[in-house]
């Protein structure tokens, strides 16, 4: 008789999830590394010589933080948001809801396979701009928390956009409508400082903003808000949507319905 091994299920899923990525590493990991290199040097060429965000602080450094951000997020949405998507569509979910394993199995193992793709795609556009622009480290503690709870909460929210989602079609407007526009509007290419009153207003109801400006205070130790705020909001809504999805996992809402 096989004895039964606490959280075989969580390791086994995890492993499957890294090598559902991994395995076409060319389109899941190297082509958000050549996207994100190609916009440093569009921007960089055109408003190099034209803004300056942070005092002594090139623009073209001030890009290469909120790339890499911008990037690990978005991957680590499309992760969880795809694998689940496919799963439900070819009806191969039947094969992880089936096993002996628990919602909060479930949810670990699709959430850590997604912080390990986007924080392989973080790295790697930062290893690859590197190349083009030196850009300091001051804080690697912040780099960290900021890059794990960023990749975290867009994972979790994958596994929403996931589980709503019925066809390709509404995950991509998901994406389009909801992830990219709060992506592209949180400072990536910006401080919010430069905006007008309304919009900078406007801004602090993204959390999106908060990941970005925390991030990037690890390295040149200057922000639009203190690190501390950024770091509460964003943990605050990692939580709520962490016990959100888990409430949708154990009810099995449109998994086992």
């Amino acid at each position: 008789m096989h004895k039964f091994a606490p959280m075989a299920g969580f390791s086994t899923l995890f492993r499957k999830e890294i090598m559902r990525f991994w395995k076409v590493s060319f389109q899941t990991v190297l082509a958000p590394v050549l996207t994100a290199l190609l916009y440093l040097l569009i921007f960089s060429h055109v408003l190099e010589d034209h803004v300056q965000v942070y005092p002594g602080v090139r623009y073209t450094a001030f890009l290469v933080p909120g790339l890499a951000m911008m990037s690990l997020l978005q991957n680590s949405f499309a992760n969880s948001s795809s694998s689940l998507i496919q799963s439900k569509i070819t009806g191969n979910i039947i094969f992880v809801l089936l096993p002996p394993l628990s919602h909060f199995e479930f949810f670990a193992a699709y959430v850590l396979a997604c912080v390990v793709r986007g924080v392989m795609v973080g790295f790697g556009v930062f290893a690859v701009t590197a190349l083009f622009v030196p850009v300091p480290v001051q804080n690697p503690l912040w780099v960290a928390s900021f890059a794990l709870l960023g990749s975290a909460l867009l994972g979790t929210l994958g596994i929403i956009a996931g589980i709503w989602a019925e066809k390709f079609d509404q995950l991509a407007a998901f994406q389009n409508f909801i992830i990219v526009p709060l992506t592209f509007l949180s400072g990536v290419f910006y401080s919010m400082h430069s905006l007008p009153p309304f919009w900078q207003e406007v801004s602090r109801f993204n959390p999106f903003f908060y990941m970005i400006d925390g991030f990037r205070y690890g390295f040149f130790g200057v922000s639009d808000v203190s690190p501390k705020l950024s770091f509460v909001i964003v943990g605050g809504c990692l939580l709520a949507l962490s016990f959100a999805t888990l409430s949708l996992l154990k009810r099995g809402y449109k998994l086992r319905h």
